[in-house]
């Protein structure tokens, strides 16, 4: 088992991140004695899941590299489990859901030993190939392309996506950056989450123009700029504690990251409005499912990845 060498600077920033659930628990509890007319359920539900979400990661990154990547390559295993449970499937493609899931510990298996020429093939080409001729074997044609379509893209998104955010934490280490790989999975995921909640809290405070009311009516263009703003000034202060980003690098990342969140959360909503639910779960309260926390990170896992990969591999 091979251990995680983690940086004083990494524990610092897990420190202010605990720091920061604590501060809002304590808020909470303030506005529940202060303001008890108001019903502050949902709010309590989101926090408590960001302490279980946080302790989890904090455990994963902190124990040994391949619970880390175990970590992750379950989070894929219950997103595409989730995603299989909402969307339409044909009878006939149960037998081949099996050759989808066992993509799963092979993909992550090419991360753990650092075969990044198979790693990045794998799903985009073979896997693409494999399961239509295996759908072909079965013999059943209705349908085909929709159901194949559908596979291929949970895989692509669920899977061979969020893999990069694992892949991440293989990379071999860089002079003058201490932080690692560790570093950088927190940096991506702490701006992605991260900006979430600041469009979220931007758009309630002065939302007012819709960005795309079809898909998302609560996303606004203000709420939208004011998380891109501050996510980049956010990702401008951290670059320096965990990534061997230079400043502009950083601005470009933290741009990249607030952007490209937005996007992957809008998909994910296009997906479950036309699937007709709200929510892919019921499996973090306040939350959904795990579908609706790593939405955003199917589209900053890899752009930021090979972001890293190109300035500095």
């Amino acid at each position: 088992m091979i251990a995680i060498s983690v940086d004083d600077k990494v524990l610092w920033s897990l420190v202010g991140l605990y720091g920061i659930l604590i501060i809002a628990s304590l808020i909470i509890a303030f506005l529940k004695k202060t303001v008890a007319e108001k019903s502050y359920t949902e709010l309590t539900q989101r926090v408590k899941s960001w302490w279980v979400m946080v302790t989890v990661f904090t455990l994963a990154m902190l124990l040994s590299r391949n619970i880390s990547l175990m970590f992750f390559g379950f989070i894929s295993f219950l997103a595409l489990k989730e995603y299989f449970s909402i969307i339409p499937t044909r009878r006939a493609d149960r037998r081949i859901l099996f050759w989808a899931y066992l993509a799963i510990p092979i993909q992550y298996y090419l991360v753990s030993i650092e075969w990044y020429g198979l790693f990045i093939i794998f799903i985009p080409v073979y896997v693409f190939l494999f399961l239509p001729m295996r759908m072909v074997i079965i013999g059943e044609t209705k349908n085909f392309l929709h159901a194949a379509g559908t596979l291929h893209w949970g895989l692509m998104t669920l899977v061979f996506s969020m893999s990069h955010l694992a892949y991440l934490l293989v990379l071999p280490p860089l002079d003058n950056f201490k932080a690692g790989g560790v570093g950088l999975v927190l940096f991506l995921v702490f701006l992605t989450q991260f900006n979430d909640v600041s469009q979220y809290v931007w758009g309630k405070m002065l939302g007012k123009y819709k960005i795309i009311p079809k898909v998302s009516p609560n996303k606004t263009w203000e709420g939208f700029l004011g998380g891109v703003l501050t996510t980049t000034i956010l990702s401008v202060l951290l670059a320096g504690l965990l990534t061997p980003l230079s400043f502009k690098m950083a601005i470009a990342a933290g741009l990249i990251i607030s952007i490209t969140g937005f996007i992957g959360d809008v998909i994910i909503s296009a997906v479950k409005r036309d699937i007709g639910v709200k929510d892919s779960g019921n499996l973090l309260p306040g939350h959904g499912g795990i579908l609706d926390r790593i939405d955003s990170l199917t589209y900053t896992a890899p752009l930021f990845f090979h972001f890293i990969y190109y300035l500095h591999y």
